[in-house]
């Protein structure tokens, strides 16, 4: 599989390290670009690890070309996505939106869902999320947050009409921590997810790449992660895709 990278980045730069040497379906990055740079060959697939700003720029060149494209970049308006996403399976390319690619991230988000259930279960219960990024990451929240944010308010209908904090802090050079906290009057709960190091994410891509490639449409890192986190959760003796069963290690 041929690659172009957008970006020039902390995690275009650890993507185009492990992509090349991981093991798997080999992946070969044929370029990564800077802010401005035009793609000088084409390719069977493009990740977007660059600027909010360049988002929309990248996502008409990959229409106009016919090349499909994971957008990983953060902090972009969704609403760039409004035409592609009212195509359909009508879309002549494949979309994934993936603010992070983490296996751990979507388990966490699936989590997520279930402690706004739990809160729900009690109006005095609050919740919140808290993220810390190194001090070079410029939108704040991150997309992760966000992301779990919703997972939460979906979860806890009330946050429909209140806000649910979110904290972020920007110092350091760590790559991405988030925490979900519950809190009640009797009890705290508290779940968390934190990358040690930008191969995590390069791994999830890896994984997507081939997944996304051929597809039309718009999608999530969420639905890619369904067929390996959905089984996790299902009750016991229920079989796995690749054949095993959940019900011992």
């Amino acid at each position: 599989m041929r690659l172009g990278i957008f970006g020039r980045g902390r995690l275009s730069t650890a993507l185009a390290v492990e992509l090349e040497s991981g093991e798997g379906e080999r992946i070969e990055v044929v370029w990564r670009l800077g802010r401005g740079e035009s793609p000088p060959a084409p390719v069977d697939l493009a990740l977007d690890a660059s600027s909010p700003l360049a988002v929309a720029e990248h996502l008409a060149w990959a229409m106009a070309t016919g090349t499909d494209l994971v957008i990983a970049a953060t902090g972009w308006e969704a609403s760039i996505l409004g035409a592609a996403r009212a195509e359909g399976a009508g879309l002549p390319i494949g979309i994934l939106v993936a603010p992070n690619l983490s296996l751990g991230v979507a388990f966490l988000k699936r989590a997520a869902l279930a402690l706004g259930r739990l809160a729900a279960l009690d109006p005095g219960a609050d919740l919140a999320v808290s993220e810390r990024h190194h001090r070079a990451k410029k939108d704040a929240p991150s997309g992760t947050a966000r992301l779990l944010a919703s997972a939460l308010a979906e979860g806890c209908p009330r946050y429909a009409t209140e806000v649910l904090p979110v904290v972020s802090l920007r110092l350091g050079l760590e790559a991405g921590f988030h925490e979900l906290r519950l809190e009640s009057a009797h009890e705290t709960l508290t779940l968390s997810h934190e990358a040690r190091d930008r191969a995590l994410f390069a791994r999830g891509t890896r994984l997507a790449l081939p997944w996304i490639r051929g597809r039309k449409g718009v999608y999530s890192f969420d639905d890619f992660a369904a067929q390996i986190i959905d089984p996790l959760f299902a009750p016991p003796g229920r079989r796995h895709p690749n054949g095993g069963s959940n019900a011992r290690c």
